[in-house]
This record gives structure tokens, sequence and C-alpha cells, in this order.
């Protein structure tokens, strides 16, 4: 008798999302301290920011991708970055005061440092900490 079963394993583990959301909260941190007209304000405030983006990018972000198509196929993708901006200005309008994000071309490159930082720390920390847990 074959029994069919569809067990998939979660694409993120706790750690995984845990280790996510602050390594995203330093690197905020970090932009904030770089950058002018970036501010952020503590890192309490930056974690809860990194979790206000990860849920943004997860919910808004695909609507804006498939609305700035066009966009991004006659730019060759190099329109991407803003499509980042609008979510740092999404999380803007619900932090207030504690993550202030001014103007539109800093935070394009401000866009481009996060993702970069990101991309680095997560290779770093999250994939160490949890490939040796594995």
């Amino acid at each position: 008798m074959l029994i069919y079963t569809n067990k998939k394993e979660p694409k993120w583990t706790i750690l995984e999302l845990s280790l996510n959301v602050l390594v995203n909260a330093i690197v905020l941190m970090m932009a904030s301290n770089i950058f002018k007209g970036f501010y952020v304000g503590g890192f309490g405030y930056a974690v809860i920011t990194a979790l206000i983006i990860m849920i943004l990018n997860y919910t808004v972000k695909p609507f804006i991708k498939l609305l700035t198509m066009p966009l991004t196929i006659f730019t060759l993708g190099l329109s991407y970055p803003l499509i980042n901006v609008i979510i740092l200005k999404f999380a803007s309008l619900l932090m207030g005061n504690n993550f202030i994000v001014n103007g539109w071309l800093a935070p394009f490159f401000i866009s481009i440092f996060i993702s970069f930082m990101t991309l680095i720390l997560d290779v770093i920390i999250t994939k160490q900490i949890v490939g040796s847990m594995r």
C-alpha cells in the first residue's frame, strides 16, 4: 500500500526568523548612524521596524512589484531599489517619529546599503548559527 504524504518543512524556523529580525535591526542602526535623513529611535525601535519591514515585504511588496513591473523591465531591474524605498516609506509612516526616512534619492542609496549589508550579515551570522545547529 502506497501512502502519499506531503510533509513540507517550514521555510523559516523561529531561530531563523529571530536572527533575521536582529540582523535587519543591526543594519537599520548602522544605516541610521551613517546616513543623514535616516533616523531610528533606538535598537528597540529598530527591531520593531525590522518586523514591520519583514511583514511589508511578504504582504505589500509583491503587489508593488506587480504594479512596477513595466518600469522594472524598461530599466532592466535598476528600479528595483525604488520598491525597497517605498517599503521604507511605508514603515516610516507606520513608525512615526521613531523611524524617519527623508526624501527619495538618499533612501534609494540607503536601500541598496541595507540590502547589501543584510546579505553579508545574513551569511556571516544567520547561516553560521543555523548551519551549526543542523
